[in-house]
């Protein structure tokens, strides 16, 4: 749907995905009742306002212009990946001025990054930071087992498919990529300390982001008017409350305590990662409440159309954790574990309804692991809460424990952040 606005002195033009039905979705008698009903019981919109919805569409539509000039002038440019990479590492540790004869475009891009916004408040940030850390490996199996729902739309599906990262027998070596990233930017200090290995990760991935984007527009399977931009900002701004939000109120069904005021942390600890990744939102949710609307918005627009492009990447994620051949003894035994867990984990994490369209892995008898679980993460939870000494304790405990875990698993390989590989057709 296109329409122009005409508002005091200006027009704008007024867009959204045709595979992003949310104002058709709005005249549904489901919704309508069921937004009357919450409305009526609780005094709570869960959809955003007209004018907020109409940003959120409109942003389906947008990009990250300064890198997308870095990536088109200087990465896919006359210097090359090879060449960019090393000047890109070089100043991601010494600083930009370390450099000698510096394209324009990589210029701005480290001025833009290195500017930390008025509206940051640091100890914020590393609040949400350290909740991450405390987390854990958590972090991980719900992040992977919540986004299998969303694998359910074209536009997302479609870019990842294309890229290929996160299917097949790519699946495992990509995800662990992303607990990578996942890791890096949740150290002490890491995203407001310069040359620190959780801001290179960041810089990084806003490279590869752009550089796919870039690919997936220009391919013939992509329908800009049917999806938008390749990796818009919208989605990139649904992934960041699929890190905060959504965690924080989820994982209470698995004994995990995070407060409305740990929320709000994350919240804002995810905006300034957000930044760093080259989120700028037309309207950003900074509240709960709004986080939920912005939530809400996607729920309700859902096309369900991401044909076989969707079934591969959510059936591949389970299936990317089960033992390897040729590992025997303890270190079959935990990936069998890893396997069973996070296929249970998918289980829950997922709708019933999207769940029973694709071959998922047997979840009984394991769905027993998180309900023997469940009392003694509680028990574990209040200490960290009551006992004073516990909650530093503990955080080092996990910080080791996901850092133990990510190298088992990578089986001594390290994260590429690759922006210069093609797409797989």
């Amino acid at each position: 749907m296109t329409r122009t606005l005409a508002g005091p002195g200006t027009t704008t033009q007024d867009r959204c995905p045709s595979a992003f039905p949310y104002w058709q979705a709005l005249d549904k008698p489901g919704v309508k009742r069921t937004r009357g009903l919450v409305r009526r019981l609780t005094g709570f919109d869960f959809l955003p306002t007209d004018e907020q919805a109409r940003a959120l569409c409109n942003d389906l539509f947008s990009g990250d212009p300064t890198a997308e000039r870095f990536v088109d002038e200087v990465y896919h440019g006359e210097l090359g990946p090879k060449k960019t990479r090393e000047m890109l590492d070089k100043a991601l540790v010494d600083g930009i001025d370390s450099l000698d004869d510096v394209p324009d475009a990589m210029k701005a891009l480290f001025e833009e990054f290195e500017t930390v916004p008025d509206w940051v408040q640091p100890e914020l940030v590393e609040q949400g930071a350290a909740i991450w850390r405390r987390w854990g490996t958590m972090l991980f199996s719900f992040a992977g087992a919540e986004t299998l729902e969303i694998y359910t739309e074209a536009a997302v599906a479609t870019p990842l498919s294309l890229a290929g990262g996160y299917a097949g027998d790519n699946a495992l070596r990509r995800f662990l990529e992303t607990c990578r990233f996942w890791i890096d930017v949740s150290e002490p200090g890491a995203l407001l300390t310069p040359g620190s290995k959780g801001r290179a990760t960041a810089l990084k991935v806003r490279v590869m982001h752009v550089s796919v984007r870039s690919r997936v527009a220009k391919h013939p399977e992509w329908d800009i008017a049917k999806w938008g931009l390749p990796i818009s900002q919208t989605y990139m701004l649904l992934t960041l409350i699929a890190g905060s939000l959504t965690p924080g109120l989820a994982l209470w069904t698995l004994g995990y305590h995070t407060t409305p005021r740990e929320i709000r942390a994350l919240i804002h600890f995810q905006k300034y990662m957000g930044y760093l990744l080259g989120v700028r939102m037309q309207w950003y949710p900074e509240t709960i409440a709004d986080s939920i609307r912005a939530l809400m918005t996607t729920v309700i627009s859902r096309s369900y159309d991401s044909g076989e492009h969707g079934k591969e990447l959510i059936e591949s994620y389970p299936q990317a954790f089960a033992p390897r051949d040729g590992h025997r003894g303890l270190k079959r035994l935990r990936e069998h574990y890893n396997f069973r867990i996070n296929s249970v984990y998918s289980a829950m994490f997922m709708g019933p309804g999207t769940r029973r369209k694709y071959s998922m892995p047997k979840v009984l008898p394991w769905m027993i692991i998180p309900i023997v679980r469940f009392p003694l993460i509680t028990a574990m939870e209040l200490t960290r809460r009551f006992v004073p000494g516990a909650a530093g304790v503990h955080e080092k405990i996990m910080c080791a424990h996901r850092e133990n875990w990510y190298r088992a698993q990578m089986e001594g390989r390290e994260a590429q952040f690759d922006a210069s590989g093609a797409l797989r057709r």
